[in-house]
């Protein structure tokens, strides 16, 4: 038994029941352009996350869902079945915080290229783009790890983006090592695992830094000294973006990680309980 699953099994135990939520938000309302506190970079790097999500996250069901039939673990089977309904449900409602995006002249600008790049790695098989969406998977959880423990954050944040991403980010919590698991479940091995975090960290970084670009530029906000001291203060502050991210990004390169050995559960159980009216179970996965 290799290092990989001997860490996995130990792990076992945290692992959460995935329930599917319907999130009880109306965006079709709108909302303010600087949502963030009147904070225009930082409204702008999560509204370029958002963009990503309805194509990004069809491709990591796309990619859990090939591996499936491969896997005989009955509770893994279950875990991912809970990560595509949890996923589903994040695309629909970034779908229509997008389309408000849409509304106030902001487009995804880069997606005809990230298109381009999910298709052509249909011939990838099932191991690759597993280890491609854990990878994602892994800067997911980082950033989704920061919403909830870095409460500065989204502070400020209007509503109702506020809850969605609070939601969002307790959700990809509770899924974080789902395709982990499965990518090992199915034989992937440590060098494959990191030759593809490598890519995806270039390809994650080059794609933010164009679309958050691309959203200031329509903004009116590129050019401006307060924007770009908004992006350093929340970049490498205190408790900022890349002084938070740095180093659980770099526990990847651990040939025994495993994404619970942060156990950081304890970060969503509070709104859960005590925000109940702002969503809805779907259905539970015990």
């Amino acid at each position: 038994m290799n290092h990989t699953t001997t860490n996995n099994m130990s792990t076992e135990k945290q692992r959460p029941a995935l329930t599917i939520r319907h999130l009880n938000v109306d965006l079709s309302q709108g909302f303010p352009r600087h949502w963030m506190g009147e904070n225009a970079f930082v409204s702008h790097l999560f509204n370029a996350q958002s963009m990503s999500f309805p194509i990004g996250e069809q491709y990591f069901i796309d990619s859990v869902r090939a591996a499936l039939p491969l896997i005989t673990n009955k509770d893994l089977q279950s875990q991912i079945k809970g990560f595509i309904g949890q996923e589903a449900t994040h695309r629909q409602i970034h779908q229509q915080y997008n389309a408000e995006l849409e509304k106030q002249g902001l487009h995804y600008w880069i997606e005809p290229y990230v298109a381009w790049r999910i298709k052509t790695a249909k011939n990838l098989g099932v191991k690759n783009n597993l280890a491609v969406t854990m990878a994602y998977e892994h800067f997911t959880a980082i950033f989704s790890d920061g919403v909830l423990s870095e409460t500065q954050w989204i502070a400020d944040a209007a509503e109702p983006l506020k809850t969605l991403w609070t939601w969002h980010s307790i959700e990809e919590t509770e899924h974080k090592s789902v395709a982990f698991d499965a990518y090992h479940a199915i034989g992937g091995g440590y060098l494959r695992r990191i030759a593809w975090f490598l890519y995806v960290s270039l390809l994650f970084s080059i794609d933010t830094l164009l679309q958050t670009t691309h959203c200031l530029y329509r903004d009116g906000e590129l050019f401006k000294t307060k924007t770009w001291g908004q992006a350093i203060k929340f970049c490498v502050g205190r408790g900022g973006l890349l002084r938070f991210s740095f180093p659980h990004y770099l526990r990847y390169f651990k040939p025994r990680f495993q994404p619970w050995q942060r156990n950081n559960l304890s970060l969503t159980e509070d709104w859960l309980k005590n925000r109940q009216s702002s969503y809805r179970q779907i259905s539970g996965n015990n």
